[in-house]
């Protein structure tokens, strides 16, 4: 393999040539830097300038690798990956950090997003879909801060969740039945708990004759279902215009017929849309939310409805009528993600809405907690008296099941 400094010649002939690096380009670059290679030499010497100039560099094996879901450079020599099991440090570098910000600029570019000492971060999705974000110094100190979210190209299914450990054993019926009753929830947690990966799993048990319009600031669901119809957010250009946000693809999605209004990330004032059309007969809406239990679900949408100018009052009375549960998913020491719990909303003597706990995580099943009767009537009825396809063996299991018992 040529060394690094006989390539920076290739890759400088070739910037200023404007040539495609294949490797008749290549070969043309060494004899002109009067070194003759054999050909292994030069294809070698090829698909490492391809990399670097069209591909993602060093990192292109990291993203090939079907169990890599996250890459995230901190510096040249720091390059991390998340295979579902925590973070493990590779083995693989960049030059130095220039070569780092280089790639972090090219990738952006190819999001068609701009990322220079005027805007020193971006967040976009590069055509394949993966997440792409970058940070350059001096905000980000010492070297560019490069992350990358790896879309999955197929959904997972919910037996592959079960088998996962993300579900417990039998908890699948549970998750059916939230579907089948078309109960609206939120699947909240912290930042890599799961909640896309969970959330598309979910829809695609819907319906097939269902149509499911999605709306995301960056498109990240892929749920396996016939009839999906996905909204993407777009941010200002250079100059300022253009700027298309969450809140106005909600409005267009509840023009466009949904019988599944799904917001990918609740996090600011689209909460007010939302709210307002799963109280006009859009059932079965669902979304994610980040929030560090399910508890803190009501708080965390009280302060997103209040800066978008929802007084306290009626958010929580919104909120009482449009969400039935809350599907809490955490990442254990051990880097495995898990539903943790799963809670029901009520209303409180003063009338704000507050969480209560029905099922928790087990290793064996779900175990049962005081809100479960409530779960279990609206699993078993839906919003307006449709059966859920409650199984009858379960419904026989859950009268009155004991601390601990599963499913």
């Amino acid at each position: 393999m040529p060394d690094d400094g006989l390539l920076d010649g290739v890759r400088q002939w070739l910037v200023e040539s404007g040539a495609e690096p294949t490797p008749a380009r290549v070969a043309q670059a060494l004899r002109e830097r009067g070194r003759v290679l054999g050909d292994a030499e030069v294809l070698g010497a090829a698909e490492r300038l391809r990399s670097e100039l069209v591909g993602s560099g060093p990192l292109e094996p990291l993203l090939a690798d079907p169990s890599v879901t996250d890459v995230l450079v901190s510096a040249p020599d720091r390059v991390w990956v998340d295979r579902g099991g925590g973070l493990e440090l590779t083995g693989v570098s960049f030059p130095d950090a220039a070569a780092v910000r280089r790639l972090a600029q090219r990738l952006a570019a190819v999001a068609g997003r701009r990322l220079d000492d005027a805007r020193p971060w971006v967040d976009a999705r590069l055509p394949d879909g993966t997440r792409l974000h970058a940070v350059l110094p001096p905000v980000a100190v010492g070297s560019t801060c490069l992350s990358l979210r790896v879309v999955r190209p197929r959904a997972f299914t919910l037996a592959e969740l079960v088998a996962a450990g993300t579900v417990p054993p039998g908890g699948d019926r549970v998750l059916r039945a939230l579907i089948r009753s078309r109960l609206s929830y939120v699947i909240s947690g912290g930042t890599g708990t799961g909640k896309t990966t969970l959330l598309s799993a979910l829809l695609g048990l819907v319906d097939p004759g269902e149509r499911i319009v999605l709306a995301e600031d960056s498109a990240e669901l892929r749920p396996d279902h016939p009839h999906v119809v996905r909204l993407e957010g777009r941010p200002a250009n250079q100059e300022g215009v253009g700027l298309v946000e969450l809140q106005d693809l909600v409005r267009q999605a509840l023009r466009m017929r949904p019988d599944r209004l799904v917001v990918g990330e609740v996090r600011g004032p689209e909460v007010v849309s939302l709210l307002a059309a799963l109280n006009t007969g859009h059932e079965g809406g669902c979304g994610t939310l980040h929030a560090n239990a399910a508890g803190q679900v009501p708080a965390r949408l009280e302060a997103l409805g209040t800066a978008a100018g929802l007084d306290r009052a009626a958010l929580h009375s919104q909120l009482s009528a449009a969400l039935s549960v809350v599907l809490h998913l955490v990442r254990d020491r051990d880097g495995r993600r898990r539903i943790a719990e799963a809670h029901v909303l009520e209303r409180d003597g003063s009338g704000l809405v507050r969480t209560v706990p029905a099922l928790r995580w087990g290793e064996e099943a779900f175990v049962y907690e005081r809100g479960w009767e409530r779960l279990r009537e609206l699993l078993r009825g839906g919003p307006h008296g449709r059966d859920g396809g409650f199984p009858d063996g379960a419904r026989a299991r859950a009268e009155g099941p004991p601390e601990g018992s599963g499913w």
